[in-house]
């Protein structure tokens, strides 16, 4: 692991803000790191409000979506709502369909199957539209680069609103109007919008054409942040307040398939990294494993009975997704060890038989041993797919693109992506992609990191320091969980290994002459001689909550040891 300590803000600064907040400057430095700088953006980042939502129209095309939806309704034509396949896709596609389905009867959904038609706007889509009398398709998280697509419809008499946001080609497809915060002639002031969050925009902007606010709109921000915790988009700006009153929503009065879901695991309080890691896979396994429908009609229906029924199919859905990902995972390490490319930059591996639904996780799990860039390819139809993942500052599009001569097509962005080609091209592609990737990568992004946010005392660890810390929640990229870092720590002779096969750390740590505290290091078992003895060493770590029998206590959840 490297560590590494975020700059220090301006002292001038951090004596500013400390004064003008009343807090200590630990606080100040974690708010400067985030861009907070006064008054005016502390209370905007610690008090969200609705209020604080950008003008839907201030979105290119906006009016034009909006005056095609009514000119739809005026006319009884039936609306077809398309989405992805992922939690991004499948949540927008449940928030557009419920909110028109308030207002107009003639709306339907449709999923592309992950398999049959892969990713995005499909031409089998498209025929379904026209055999079943559709003339307007309103397509959510894709669409921007189906220029194509968009152009076989209107010979066809039917008419695409897309909104998306994911960066566009330099050609924008002939839509009737196309929303996608990420066009360069778009001047929409917060550009990372997940897909269900541009479909968020389009309804606001439909309702207030019938005076209601985004007041009226709160009991769809429990899909938004589902979709914002799934998609890792930045929780900042725009995000920040639709995730923070999204999980209000999900904690006290979520719809029936959420709440279905969070009965399963008895889970009470929910965070964003609870979305990410409980809701979130349940509602992908359906498009993973079986038809990304399931979601759908999870997040839209109505009925609790129903919902639980759903609910417990799609809990079976992931079941058999982590079994599946979890024997691929193994094959998958017995190949790099039997080919003996332990020691490669690359991690390449195939596979006919891998099931291409779990292939992207597959590809994740591997970086999590050996820590390189990663395909992992299985067969689909007459050709090889694979899931590309990176590793942080490494930019595996832009490595793929250096190989296209072996690749049929492929897409993405820096630190995932997705790619087809022959089966002949494979062996040439994987020698060109460890060469790409051994000439561009810098040695140090092979060793994960660790961005420590502040060097902090023990004692510096209250009761109402961690108050304020859980205030800056909701958590997520650019405003990650605060990581801290002491030196001269001693275990208090406590120290041991801990769980069924005591492979976590159980520590007392103090720092003489302050207080003690109980640290956990989950999987950090095979540290314990750092810290026998009463050695001293430095650690990384957040700071959470244990409850115990009732008491709850500040505790240290470790990162990493020196």
């Amino acid at each position: 692991m490297r560590w590494t300590l975020k700059p220090k803000p301006d002292s001038n600064k951090v004596e500013v803000l400390q004064n003008a907040l009343q807090v200590d400057p630990i606080v100040a430095t974690l708010l400067l790191q985030r861009g907070i700088e006064t008054y005016e953006d502390a209370k905007t980042f610690f008090r969200p409000s609705l209020d604080d939502l950008h003008d839907p129209y201030l979105m290119k095309d906006m009016d034009k979506a909006v005056a095609r939806i009514e000119k739809a309704m005026a006319n009884d034509e039936n609306i077809l709502v398309y989405g992805d396949y992922d939690v991004d896709g499948t949540t927008a596609v449940a928030l557009m369909s419920s909110y028109l389905k308030s207002k107009y009867n003639l709306v339907y959904t449709y999923i592309p199957n992950r398999y049959d038609e892969g990713y995005g706007i499909s031409y089998k889509g498209i025929n379904f539209a026209l055999e079943n009398d559709f003339s307007l398709i309103i397509a959510l998280d894709c669409g921007i680069k189906s220029v194509d697509k968009v152009a076989y419809a209107k010979d066809l008499g039917i008419d695409f609103i897309i909104c998306d946001h994911h960066r566009p080609a330099d050609t924008i497809p002939e839509a009737a109007a196309v929303l996608d915060p990420k066009r360069e002639d778009c001047n929409y002031p917060y550009k990372e919008l997940c897909g269900c969050g541009v479909g968020f925009k389009l309804i606001q902007a439909l309702a207030l054409k019938d005076g209601k606010t985004a007041e009226d709109l709160t009991e769809y921000l429990d899909l938004v942040a589902t979709a914002i915790g799934a998609d890792i988009v930045p929780i900042d700006g725009e995000n920040r307040v639709l995730a923070y009153f999204g999980l209000l929503v999900i904690n006290s009065s979520p719809r029936p398939g959420i709440k279905a879901i969070l009965d399963q695991v008895e889970k009470t309080e929910l965070t964003i990294t609870d979305v990410v890691f409980v809701v979130a896979p349940r509602i992908n396994a359906a498009g993973r494993m079986e038809h990304g429908n399931f979601a759908v009609r999870l997040l839209t229906e109505e009925d609790s009975d129903l919902a639980a029924k759903y609910a417990s199919e799609i809990n079976d859905y992931n079941l058999e997704r982590r079994e599946t990902d979890k024997y691929i995972t193994e094959e998958a390490l017995k190949q790099i060890e039997a080919h003996k490319e332990q020691d490669r930059m690359t991690t390449v591996v195939y596979h006919p038989e891998w099931h291409k639904g779990v292939i992207g996780i597959v590809a994740s799990r591997l970086t999590e041993t050996y820590y390189r860039p990663t395909l992992v390819f299985t067969k689909s139809n007459d050709k090889l797919a694979a899931s590309a993942r990176s590793v942080k500052g490494f930019d595996v599009y832009n490595a793929l693109e250096a190989c296209s001569e072996h690749i049929e097509q492929f897409g993405g962005h820096k630190y995932a992506a997705g790619l087809t080609l022959l089966e002949e091209n494979y062996e040439a592609f994987k020698q060109a992609f460890e060469d790409e990737v051994s000439k561009t990568i810098d040695r140090n992004l092979l060793t994960p990191e660790i961005k420590i946010d502040s060097k902090i005392n023990l004692e510096d660890i209250t009761p109402k320091f961690y108050r304020i810390l859980n205030q800056f929640a909701p958590f997520g990229p650019n405003n990650m969980t605060p990581v801290f870092m002491s030196e001269n720590l001693v275990d208090t002779g406590y120290g041991k290994c801990v769980g069924e096969d005591k492979t976590h750390l159980r520590v007392t740590v103090t720092q003489p002459p302050s207080k003690s505290l109980v640290a956990i290091g989950f999987s950090m078992g095979d540290k314990f001689d750092l810290i026998s003895n009463k050695k001293p060493f430095e650690a990384v770590y957040t700071i959470d909550e244990n409850e115990w029998q009732g008491n709850v206590s500040l505790q240290l959840k470790l990162r990493d040891l020196k």
